[in-house]
């Protein structure tokens, strides 16, 4: 069977906004279209303007295309449920395929939905903790071929993108605004739960009032896996913080590369740990990241100091490459290595609670390319912090400067005592400024060191 298309306006009225809201109900009108789908073959809706509506279902084959901007949804009061699903949600298998939302905004309008649910039987695997499930903007479980390009998701209540069992999803250009943002409300931009493979974003960013994005394969089950992941091109606009990579048990985050990273953040650059203290230490395997260069604002949460990088799981290889860290507004570590979530500065062993007893450990540590520039009035950085245990660490093409004729003050690298590298190469270091290159030499079985000049 062929594709139908249909222009909303010739089944609805689209007298909303999708920044006011307001205007008829189009629900009903709207997913009888889309029902269309599950025996014509496929539907292609075309929004030549903007519809109120509580909650629309897809199911294979099905395109939304809004032709500008100004074209969407405004998610009516009290809906507290996604703007856009899909039928027959499954976290075994993927039963529905061939999904496209093109262009337009989704207004999820967050000061009249809840925070969270109650979960049912029928929800229990999905977005859940406990007793309650978050309300998400849109919302996909067990897809395949899944396309989101030139969206504006708006006033998303908690996360604006959510999915767990897919396989070949891309999103690209979407960009989120949050002009109704609330302290520590879990208003996220885009969340990943394995089972996932193949999965590609360009070009996004926004405001959140948490993370931009959280690729957390186990976070659900304590099982599940992703692999195969592109992210190149995020834009923050003063984000709480950009990246968290979880995995909490046994499932794999494999095969990772996030390039491109830009704009400014509040609290906390990236994360790559378990997060649930007590389980395990996670489970990553080889991750690259590329080209971050992140300004700071205020920071907005207490309980820890900001950084850029936190590293606290087991994971088999990590590339750090052309990371710029650039006149801090305060003294947030570069890198942490080896801390449990939740630990706090000043760092001693009594106040390190590791999930499953044991420290984790990061086989192989690579940081090619890392330009740091302080100012002159700064107490200076210990930028890279080691907590943990490291069998492998090259950190080369290193610039270090600070502003001004004053104190030295800070180090490149650090080993705590609770620190263990068993084999490190430093090279090609230029360090102005700090009071050593590499403090607790002690903690390192066996240092390389060549063209590494301090001044």
């Amino acid at each position: 069977m062929a594709i139908q298309t249909v222009y909303a306006s010739t089944v609805a009225k689209l007298d909303s906004h999708v920044y006011r809201g307001g205007g008829t109900d189009d629900t009903a009108a709207l997913q009888a279209v889309l029902d269309r789908a599950r025996n014509e073959g496929g539907i292609h809706l075309i929004m030549d303007g903007a519809a109120l509506v509580s909650h629309l279902e897809l199911y294979s084959n099905t395109t939304i295309e809004c032709l500008n901007a100004d074209c969407g949804f405004f998610q009516k009061d009290n809906s507290d449920c996604a703007i856009v699903t899909n039928v027959n949600w499954n976290i075994k298998e993927r039963t529905v395929k061939n999904i496209t939302l093109k262009g337009g905004t989704y207004n999820q309008n967050s000061p009249h939905q809840r925070h969270d649910v109650p979960v049912t039987e029928e929800t229990r695997p999905f977005n859940s903790y406990g007793a309650i499930r978050g309300v998400v903007a849109i919302e996909f479980y067990g897809v395949e071929n899944v396309l989101l390009r030139d969206l504006v998701i708006v006033d998303f209540r908690t996360y604006a993108f959510m999915t767990a069992n897919f396989l070949r999803m891309t999103i690209e250009h979407v960009w989120l605004e949050l002009p109704h943002r609330m302290h520590a409300q879990n208003q996220d931009g885009f969340h990943f739960w394995g089972p996932g493979q193949f999965l590609t974003v360009r070009d996004v960013g926004g405001t959140v009032g948490d993370d931009v994005m959280n690729i957390g394969p186990d976070e659900g089950d304590g099982v599940s896996s992703i692999t195969d992941v592109l992210v190149d091109g995020m834009f923050l606009d003063d984000a709480d913080q950009a990246i968290r990579l979880l995995s909490r048990g046994t499932g794999l985050l494999d095969r990772v590369t996030i390039r491109n990273v830009q704009g400014s953040y509040r609290s906390f650059g990236f994360y790559i740990n378990s997060w649930f203290p007590g389980v395990t230490a996670g489970n990553f395997g080889d991750l690259f990241f590329e080209n971050i260069n992140l300004t700071h604002t205020a920071p907005n949460y207490d309980y820890r100091p900001p950084m850029l990088f936190s590293v606290g799981g087991d994971i088999r290889c990590l590339t750090l490459k052309n990371i710029r860290h650039e006149y801090p507004i305060d003294n947030r570590a570069i890198g942490e290595f080896g801390l449990p979530f939740h630990s706090t500065t000043p760092l001693t062993i009594d106040t390190f609670v590791y999930p499953a007893g044991k420290p984790p450990v990061i086989r192989n540590l690579i940081i090619d390319g890392m330009t740091v520039l302080e100012n002159a009035d700064s107490e200076g950085l210990e930028q890279l912090r080691i907590f943990g245990e490291i069998g492998n660490f090259v950190l080369k093409n290193v610039v270090s400067v600070k502003d001004g004729d004053t104190a030295r003050s800070g180090n490149v690298l650090k080993v705590y005592p609770t620190g263990h590298i068993k084999t490190a190469i430093v090279s090609d270091v230029l360090s102005v400024g700090a009071a050593k290159v590499i403090d607790g030499e002690e903690h390192i079985d066996q240092l390389i060191q060549s063209d590494v000049i301090s001044q």
